[in-house]
């Protein structure tokens, strides 16, 4: 295809992110006497937003005898821990945090080629911006777009991302998708533009070949062959 523009997912695609979205729940978790969650158990919550991983993370809290009702039933509760695990984040973002390998020559590649580059995730808008500018400064992303205050539009919604192809002009025959997830996958067939599935993110390539990945790469440099 005649590649114009490329619309990234942040984690798991082009960061590996997952110890410091942890980091950021476990503090906001304990601080409300709640259980901190293993590493392990993030990658399958993570995609949806912050609001939503704290859903699922009191979804899996162990039952507590002092509370009336399971800690997911209260609504006011997720909110708090979101608002807390927000507060965290965005004072320590990029702790752990780290481009997948290769991922910073792809990006000079495709910046060399003329390409028009974005990043859409539903990652908290300041948090997005602070993890961009902080592991890829000499990289011209047309847009950063995260989930922003008080938004209620995520991925894949096709009115957000109609939204951002609209800002950095992307016509939808000539613009690609990457992604980790299912979330990515859904994303682009909403706006109809193809979407490569990335192996090496946080729920593997089975997860993007059932979604109907209209291509799975398993290392970054083999975007090339796509474009």
């Amino acid at each position: 295809m005649n590649t114009t523009h490329i619309i990234f997912d942040l984690d798991g695609t082009l960061v590996d992110t997952i110890e410091d979205i942890a980091l950021a729940m476990n503090r906001a978790l304990a601080a409300h006497g709640f259980t901190e969650l293993p590493l392990e158990s993030y990658p399958a919550l993570v995609g949806w937003g912050i609001h939503r991983l704290a859903e699922q993370a009191l979804a899996k809290q162990p039952v507590r005898p002092d509370l009336k009702e399971l800690p997911s039933a209260d609504p006011a509760m997720a909110d708090r821990i979101a608002q807390d695990a927000l507060k965290n984040y965005d004072e320590e973002p990029l702790r752990y945090s780290k481009p997948y390998p290769g991922i910073k020559e792809l990006l000079d590649i495709l910046v060399d080629k003329n390409l028009v580059l974005a990043v859409l995730t539903n990652k908290p808008d300041p948090v997005a911006r602070q993890v961009v500018a902080g592991l890829f400064p000499h990289i011209p992303f047309a847009l950063v777009r995260g989930d922003l205050p008080g938004g209620q539009i995520k991925k894949p919604d096709p009115a957000l991302t109609r939204d951002v192809m609209e800002v950095i002009g992307a016509p939808p025959d000539h613009t690609l998708f990457v992604g980790d997830s299912v979330v990515d996958v859904q994303t682009a067939r909403n706006v109809g533009c193809p979407i490569v599935g990335v192996a090496w993110g946080f729920r593997g390539p089975e997860e993007l070949v059932a979604a109907g990945a209209d291509y799975i790469i398993h290392e970054a440099k083999e975007l090339l062959a796509i474009l």
